[in-house]
Formats: C-alpha cells, sequence, structure tokens
C-alpha cells in the first residue's frame, strides 16, 4: 500500500539553498519531521526562522568523519531517518574543453564526495525503514553532455551511477530477505533548477505517496509543467 511522509524523518542535505527551503516547506506541510544539514550555521538559522520545527545540523558533507558524527547525532536526537534529500551542487563550465579546469573540477567533484558520505551513512536507515527514499538532483547533459560542460556531466554522471547502485543494493536487500521492497532511489533530473524548486519538492514529498517497487532506480525529468 502506498505510504505518506506524514510522521518520516528526512533529511535535506545542502539545505540552505532556495530549494532547500522549498523542501523544507513542503515536507513539513506534510507532517514530515525535516533535519537541515548544511556547512553555513548563519543560513541554517535563517531556514528555521522560515520554516518552524525543523531540525538544522552544522556538517562538512565532504568530510567521511564529520558526515558520520552527523549521523549519530542525528540519531541521538531525532531517530532514525525514512528519507534523504541530496541538495549539495553547484555549476562551473564555459570556455569548450580546454576551459575545463582542474580547480573547476574538484569544486564539482565535492557534492559527488558528499553523496557517497551521505548515502552510505544513512543507508542502514533507509534500509530498516518501512518507507525509505532518497534522493538526488542530477542533469540532462548526462544525456547530451558538451565540451563546455564536460566537468559538470561527468560529475553528475557519476551522481546518477551511484543512486542508481543504492537502488540496486534496496532491491537486492529485500530479495535476500524475502521482502517486498521498502525503499526506494531515484534520480531527478533538470535542464536548470531554479524555477522548480517547488517542482522538486512536492515531487520528492510524493515518493511516500507511489510503491517503492514503481519508483526505485527511475529517472525523473522535471520541466516547468511540473509546477
Amino acid at each position: 500500500m502506498p505510504d505518506s511522509v506524514d510522521g518520516r524523518l528526512v533529511l535535506i542535505a545542502g539545505a540552505t539553498s532556495a530549494s532547500g527551503l522549498a523542501a523544507a516547506r513542503a515536507l513539513a506541510s506534510a507532517g514530515a519531521r525535516v533535519v537541515a544539514a548544511g556547512r553555513d550555521r548563519a543560513k541554517l538559522d535563517e531556514l528555521a526562522a522560515e520554516v518552524s520545527g525543523i531540525g538544522t545540523q552544522v556538517c562538512d558533507l565532504g568530510d567521511e568523519a564529520a558526515v558520520g558524527a552527523l549521523a549519530e547525532r542525528v540519531h541521538g536526537t531525532f531517530g532514525a531517518v525514512d528519507g534523504v534529500l541530496h541538495l549539495v551542487g553547484g555549476w562551473r563550465g564555459g570556455g569548450g574543453l580546454a576551459g575545463q579546469t582542474e580547480a573547476d573540477y574538484r569544486a564539482l567533484e565535492s557534492s559527488f564526495t558528499a553523496l557517497r558520505h551521505v548515502s552510505r551513512a544513512f543507508d542502514a536507515d533507509l534500509r530498516a525503514s518501512s518507507a525509505g527514499r532518497l534522493a538526488v538532483v542530477s542533469s540532462t547533459a548526462v544525456a547530451r553532455p558538451l565540451a563546455g560542460g564536460a566537468n559538470y556531466a561527468a560529475v553528475k554522471a557519476a551522481t546518477e551511477a551511484w543512486t542508481r547502485a543504492v537502488a540496486q543494493g534496496f532491491a537486492k536487500a529485500a530479495r535476500d530477505a524475502g521482502a517486498p521492497l521498502a525503499a526506494a532511489s531515484v534520480v531527478f533530473r533538470v535542464k536548470a533548477l531554479s524555477g522548480l524548486e517547488d517542482a522538486l519538492a512536492l515531487r520528492f514529498t510524493d515518493l511516500w505517496q507511489a510503491e517503492a517497487a514503481e519508483v526505485n532506480d527511475t529517472i525523473v525529468e522535471l520541466t516547468a509543467p511540473d509546477l
């Protein structure tokens, strides 16, 4: 039976952005318990002032030990996590292939590094939940990479591969246990996230309305009509 996000504990990783605010609002409105994580304490405080009742955690999500400590704090304060929305990102590009600098790549790669740390730290929670959900934001550039965005497309392709591997892990764990699939890992693709923050928030919140088997290992393209 389809579930609901009501009462679920959801972590927003990289929450101090317009998309993080939209997600926090949508989740809280649907009855979820929300924990927003990010580096900037001041921005997290602003988010908490905008969306009452949410929890905040300061963490460098690119630091494996820091993410492990984050998981311990979340478990100790709020309990096991039922959902993770990964919003750590950014864009650098231009200048053709020759313009794709190593510094730009390393800056973009930090979002993928954060995803690896966060998904591993909360994997057991999501598998144990009766309705676990993980979602990431990717780009249409994966399907049509351009020379001027090669670094960006490469990082997003790695992000999608990792997220799909998480999905396979969820499915295998359920099969090995002889149990119905309860956890799902989903990729949301956008051409540009600006203007689609509310659409992303609603589509993520609605993942709990679908059976895990229907949405696990899916790629969902978000466009303006989704608003």
